[in-house]
């Protein structure tokens, strides 16, 4: 009987080694048994949360090509000048935002808005045309851009905040920072003289109001 005993706790201190514990505490939950199995969006409680979510996902998508066109065409005017190093660093942060809406709709099977050939035409013909008023003008875009998306991301931080915090963490975590990096390409822009462009309230107006036509539209088509 002893030497059962002895066999039997010789057994589970094999079983219990310090490797095989270290081994158990790398393990991880699978992620279906997970109670917060999605990374940034929640599994819609309904029709009407899956709508708003899609309409968010949607037009979040939309300005970031958007954006992307809009540094395309100001790189293809300005992109061999002392200002190209700078609009290209503001365009790599685009990209990544750009990226990474990309993965969020594929995970969550949202289609992008119907309209995104027009946008990739509208927003390197505006890029391209404001750049060739010159780096004061290409700034000018900037500004009148990033605000109106800044302004609209903090309109959707506003709704998750008074609908659910804790249920769009992750959601509200990567509107925040996109929302942060695009006021500081705005402030980039007028750090870059874009107030000095000729006509800069009359552009940066007309600007503003063909991105609220594009924010209205891209949610809805």
């Amino acid at each position: 009987m002893h030497r059962a005993a002895r066999t039997a706790l010789y057994d589970w201190s094999n079983i219990l080694s310090p490797a095989m514990i270290r081994q158990c505490l790398r393990c991880r939950v699978p992620p279906q048994l997970s109670s917060r199995a999605y990374s940034v969006i929640p599994t819609p409680r309904d029709s009407e949360e899956k709508e708003m979510l899609d309409r968010i996902l949607r037009v979040d998508h939309a300005g970031e090509y958007g954006a992307n066109r809009i540094y395309a065409g100001q790189m293809a005017v300005l992109g061999r000048t002392s200002t190209g190093p700078l609009i290209q660093e503001m365009w790599d942060q685009e990209k990544k935002h750009l990226e990474k809406f990309n993965e969020i709709l594929s995970e969550n099977r949202v289609r992008p808005t119907a309209l995104l050939p027009i946008w990739n035409i509208a927003g390197f013909a505006l890029g391209a045309s404001t750049a060739l008023l010159g780096k004061e003008g290409a700034m000018a875009c900037t500004v009148a851009v990033e605000e109106s998306i800044s302004e609209h991301y903090n309109s959707q931080i506003r709704a998750l905040m008074e609908k659910d915090p804790e249920r769009y963490t992750e959601l509200l975590q990567v509107i925040k920072e996109f929302r942060d990096d695009e006021l500081e390409h705005h402030d980039t822009g007028l750090e870059h003289d874009a107030e000095s462009v000729p006509g800069y309230w009359l552009l940066k107006t007309a600007i503003q109001i063909g991105c609220k036509v594009a924010i209205y539209a891209s949610q809805r088509v």
